[in-house]
């Protein structure tokens, strides 16, 4: 499986990704299957993930942030927000639109300030 740590934060469920390839099937199957379970079974419905250590990530990986923008976004008060992206997976990200779908932060501090702001508009 792909190499996550969680943590909870005040505001959000905090998803580390400390592997720099998201790119073998089996382990994105393991890390897709984790990703749901935590908004499905434990009502994660705020989440941010930390792409800090990726380096390469492959369409599978694509769609599966895509499927978990969906859940998120499904709930009341749910959201998906990615940080810490290389320059090359930030470019790719925005060709493909995602930054349109979800909000995208330079570093995990900037993210979690976002939820802060989020929480208070609710």
């Amino acid at each position: 499986m792909a190499q996550v740590t969680v943590s909870r934060s005040k505001s959000c469920v905090v998803v580390e990704i400390v592997t720099a390839s998201l790119m073998d099937p089996l382990e994105l199957d393991a890390l897709g299957a984790d990703l749901y379970r935590l908004v499905d079974e434990q009502d994660a419905r705020r989440l941010l993930l930390d792409f800090g250590k990726v380096q390469y990530i492959s369409s599978q990986a694509i769609g599966i942030l895509a499927k978990l923008h969906k859940k998120t976004n499904a709930l009341k008060g749910g959201l998906l927000v990615l940080c810490n992206l290389s320059p090359r997976l930030l470019e790719l990200l925005k060709i493909m639109r995602f930054d349109k779908l979800m909000p995208i932060k330079a570093s995990q501090e900037e993210a979690l300030n976002h939820f802060e702001r989020m929480k208070a508009l609710t």
